[in-house]
């Protein structure tokens, strides 16, 4: 059994939990965070990929619209490496509600959000792609957010300031002491390990989770009704900034470009478990129709993908004055002192991934009051490590590459050894994500237990055309060729990067998608005999 101590376990390692991991170790605090599964392995990496300008809850929600306003320009500051400033356009088409463009234009007036209402010729000049039955058009500030590289740049920062990340971590129990939360009780599923963490404070940032976190503290009342959401990927990027239809909220109003291809997005609807979601055909078919609404064609090109995530939609069933605390409308924070009489405990839900950092400093500050141990926050003013710079741009992976291979051109012209550049060191693996070698190997060798899935949320291998069928193979044999992994793990490495991939894939196999994964099974199984290699008996989650 390995024991820890720790000022606070944040449990929740989606980006809610990260950010708070990272608020509290910047104010000094010593932070554990513990999740069961990888980083933002959840929600946060289940979602449209859009950070909001906060119009798009203009007319329903004022006041959590300008909070995303505010923390859209936040992010961008601190986080530039995670967001693609693509801006957004929300257009209304012929048999669209006119009166709602009104509506919409004095909302976001009044809550004074950036806006620009241009032609419907400017608008199809700006995206060609656009339906040409536009009536209205007006810009916003949306852009394209990574979750995986947001919840990951939080860690960073986090473990830049002593926090300790434990990942593949059940949280088995949480022990009282009259009253008072002193321990948390894990398992690391990899190994089997206990893991007990003596504490004084934990926060339940679990997202659809948060009521199974919540009963091992005793506390129940906390009902969570996940809302499953199912998204598409197209095979190409198909605009260049975020669209939104120009209506009341409703299913399939979204595309985003999301580095090389195009996401719709998406539906809402409860479900009874997170951890069972279901994708009905209807509903495919639902975004498919969405997709061909705001780019024509989009049912005839490739879709690549689907998938489905589940928001925590969360009721205090015990709920009255003062027992609940509402941080602004869109997150909820529950204090178990005054709600259920345990001292040191928070849940934290609701919100948006836009105002997760927002959310981590109000939770961190009620945290704060509760300890008598004021700390101010800084994470708006402080960027994560490795975040300087411009924001994101879809080239700059080819950029980079282009300017390390053109440095080794340049050195062997001049005679110099060049057995160490990345034209020869660092070939690219992943043609479609532009993922070269060093990407896999380098965070391999400091993490040698991670799956080829793990990696894939932190490279974006096998998010492209082929869906690993191709670059996954390289990446599990540059892995045994770098003696990381054994043979037969590579080869169970691959059978379950694989295994996974094909979740979601056979709601939307038709045309070039369909004969993309025939060539895939004839490459893997028809020559490389992957279902004849032997089992690996190790862990791969």
């Amino acid at each position: 059994m390995i024991k820890l101590n720790a000022d606070l376990v944040v449990v929740g390692a989606g980006s809610t939990g990260c950010g708070i991991a990272r608020d509290a170790a910047m104010r000094g605090f010593d932070v554990v965070l513990v999740d069961k599964g990888d980083i933002a392995q959840g929600t946060s990496g289940r979602f449209h990929g859009l950070l909001h300008s906060g119009a798009r809850y203009a007319v329903s929600d004022p006041a959590l619209a300008r909070e995303c306003a505010a923390e859209n320009a936040i992010i961008k500051l601190i986080q530039p490496d995670a967001v693609e400033d693509t801006g957004g356009l929300f257009v209304s088409f012929e048999g669209d509600d006119q009166d709602y463009a009104e509506q919409f234009l004095a909302a976001c007036a009044a809550s004074g959000l950036v806006h620009e209402e241009i032609t419907p010729a400017q608008a199809r000049r700006d995206e060609p792609r656009l339906a040409p039955r536009i009536v209205r058009a007006i810009r916003v500030c949306d852009a394209a957010v990574d979750g995986w590289a947001l919840s990951l740049g939080a860690v960073r920062s986090a473990t830049a300031y002593g926090a300790r990340i434990l990942t593949y971590t059940r949280v088995a129990g949480i022990d009282l002491a009259d009253g008072q939360v002193a321990a948390v009780r894990c398992q690391d599923r990899k190994n089997g390990r206990n893991i007990v963490i003596d504490t004084r404070f934990v926060i339940n940032a679990a997202g659809p989770w948060v009521s199974q976190v919540a009963a091992l503290m005793g506390i129940d009342g906390i009902d969570v009704t996940p809302a499953q959401g199912i998204m598409l990927a197209s095979g190409h990027r198909l605009t260049s900034r975020v669209l939104n239809r120009l209506r009341p909220l409703s299913d399939g109003d979204i595309m985003v470009p999301a580095r090389t291809v195009s996401t719709v997005g998406t539906t809402d609807e409860p479900t009874d478990d997170p951890d069972r979601l279901t994708m009905p055909r209807a509903r495919i078919q639902e975004m498919l129709s969405a997709g061909e609404a705001l780019t024509p064609g989009f049912r005839a090109g490739r879709v690549l993908h689907s998938w489905v995530g589940a928001r925590p939609l969360i009721e205090d069933s015990r709920a009255a004055a003062g027992e609940r605390r509402e941080m602004g409308r869109g997150m909820l924070i529950f204090d178990h002192a005054e709600r259920d009489g345990v001292s040191g405990a928070l849940t934290v839900a609701g919100g948006k991934l836009t105002t997760y950092r927002l959310m981590a400093e109000r939770a961190v500050d009620l945290m704060c009051r509760r300890l008598g141990d004021e700390r101010p926050c800084r994470t708006a003013e402080e960027a994560v490590p490795d975040a300087v710079g411009p924001p994101r741009r879809i080239t700059g992976r080819w950029s980079r590459l282009e300017a390390a291979r053109t440095a080794a051109a340049a050195r062997a012209a001049a005679g110099e050894a060049c057995s160490d550049q990345p034209t020869i060191q660092d070939p690219v693996l992943c043609e479609c994500e532009l993922v070269g070698r060093s990407a896999l190997i380098e965070p391999l060798a400091q993490s040698p237990d991670w799956s080829l899935d793990d990696l894939r949320r932190r490279t974006r291998l096998g998010m492209g055309p082929c869906q690993g069928g191709f670059c996954a193979a390289r990446g599990a044999g540059a892995a045994c060729q770098q003696g990381l992994w054994s043979a037969d793990r590579a080869s169970a490495a691959l059978r379950h990067f694989l295994r996974n991939r094909w979740i979601g894939q056979w709601s939307v196999l038709y045309g070039d998608a369909l004969r993309q994964a025939a060539l895939d099974d004839r490459v893997l199984y028809g020559s490389l005999g992957l279902d004849l290699l032997p089992a690996d008996e190790a862990v791969i989650l």
